[in-house]
């Protein structure tokens, strides 16, 4: 038999008789349809259903966890053409990406990337400087058939729902050509405006007057500028769309009278402002989004605690999102105070909330989601979005929250072949997580297989309404 990448038995719980509990509910929760509710895969690669040009630039371009690994051992990005529209010299560059594979030892991303090699392309030896040709060669070969299309490979993955992350200024075609296609793959776009409300975004003047054009609104004032941002959300729903998303460094919120409203907004407009304005405009305008999703039932998730583009040498070369992305503390009671005085009891409103932060998740976040009916607590994120990181969620929220303040899971990610990865990683540890609870006779077993199903399927749709 040949030697396999992965164990069945991983994640689970060392101690026998949870490991046996774990078992049982994976087994009736493993092969559940996916919902991807929240990532940053491209539409564009469903409507036009080529196949993926090289491994490459399916597994080392887009995934910034691969890439920052790599760089932070010296790995010059311009060798792995990173930032460049196609890649010219795969090959090389997935020698590069093998050679280095030892470095990822212990990391989720190995458990992910090696899931995707033994279990779509049936690949069993380890990857490295050795096997890197015979890896390339063997993964270029199935990417050249149908079988391994966008589409094919959403229906293989069992995937139910793919929502993609969009700005407002987006136009959409390429989700208008799914819908147009027929095919009954369901992609939808989220909501996320953070060119348009966040003065700090590179070339916010310009998408501010875009926004107003593209949706015939004077966004020179702010009554145009809240009806443009109000149309834009219309025009995202008629597409799908069931949520609104939020990256900003904090998450503080305000709620001021209307005459420092429009004062801020002028100020902001004219270019005049400090970084206290700055500031205080992103957290008026995330009471102005929870208003609006009060009105249109959009989801609202808010992602704060990144200092974003840490290392300016990366930003000025390859720009946004190149993995010099850092977290920071993040208060939550207190910045949230403002807009929960408002809107946090309306039933109308769901706000699902993410850290980088885990000192908040007992001290903060749990304790407010297991107060205000308007809050969820999203899954791990990011740099948590691990088996220790998963597991220290459950161990310190479950506890003042429950299970059903929580959202299940999605997979955050720009690489599409880590989807059923990151999912199986996710209900396995949430298995291994009520299996110790079974042992511990701190639940029952039939209560187990219960919340099982709705860690890994039925919280997400329920939460995003879908």
């Amino acid at each position: 038999m040949k030697a396999m990448l992965l164990d069945d038995d991983r994640l689970f719980p060392s101690e026998p008789s949870a490991r046996k509990v774990a078992r049982a509910l994976y087994e009736r929760v493993h092969d559940l349809p996916i919902v991807s509710p929240h990532g940053h895969t491209q539409a564009g690669w469903f409507a036009a259903n080529a196949p993926f040009p090289d491994p490459a630039t399916l597994f080392v371009q887009p995934d910034h966890y691969v890439f920052r690994m790599l760089y932070s051992q010296g790995v010059s990005l311009d060798d792995l053409e990173i930032g460049q529209p196609r890649i010219k010299e795969p090959r090389k560059v997935w020698r590069i990406f093998a050679s280095h594979y030892y470095l990822f030892r212990g990391t989720p991303t190995r458990i992910w990337l090696d899931y995707a090699f033994q279990n779509l392309f049936g690949l069993t030896e380890r990857l490295s400087e050795e096997t890197a040709d015979h890896y390339y060669d063997t993964i270029q070969e199935k990417l050249n058939t149908p079988e391994f299309l966008p589409r094919a490979l959403f229906e293989r993955f069992r995937i139910e729902l793919l929502s993609t992350t969009d700005s407002p200024l987006d136009d959409l075609t390429h989700h208008k050509t799914i819908r147009d296609s027929g095919w009954k793959g369901r992609i939808i776009p989220a909501f996320r405006p953070d060119p348009v409300v966040d003065p700090d975004f590179p070339g916010f003047l310009e998408s501010v007057a875009k926004l107003g054009e593209q949706n015939g609104e004077d966004t020179a004032s702010w009554d145009g500028y809240l009806a443009a941002l109000s149309k834009a959300r219309a025009r995202f729903k008629t597409l799908g769309c069931t949520s609104t998303d939020h990256g900003h460094p904090t998450a503080q919120t305000a709620d001021l009278d209307r005459t420092d409203r429009e004062i801020l907004f002028n100020k902001v407009l004219a270019g005049s402002t400090t970084e206290a304005d700055c500031e205080l405009f992103r957290a008026q305008m995330l009471t102005e989004m929870a208003r609006m999703s009060v009105e249109d039932g959009l989801v609202m998730q808010i992602h704060p605690g990144s200092v974003r583009n840490h290392n300016p040498l990366i930003f000025s070369r390859y720009g946004r999102d190149m993995g010099a992305d850092i977290p920071q503390p993040t208060n939550y009671v207190a910045a949230l105070k403002p807009l929960l005085s408002r809107f946090g009891n309306e039933k109308n409103l769901t706000l699902i909330l993410f850290t980088l932060d885990e000192t908040s998740y007992s001290r903060e976040l749990a304790p407010l989601a297991g107060h205000y009916p308007c809050l969820r607590l999203g899954p791990p994120w990011w740099f948590h979005d691990s088996p220790d990181g998963m597991m220290r969620f459950r161990q310190q929220a479950t506890e003042t929250a429950g299970f059903y303040n929580t959202v299940g899971f999605n997979d955050d990610t720009r690489a599409f072949l880590s989807i059923p990865s990151r999912h199986d990683v996710a209900r396995r540890v949430d298995c291994a997580f009520l299996g110790r609870l079974v042992a511990e006779h701190r639940l029952e077993e039939g209560e187990a297989f219960e919340v099982a199903h709705e860690l890994a399927y039925s919280l997400v749709k329920k939460a995003y309404r879908l």
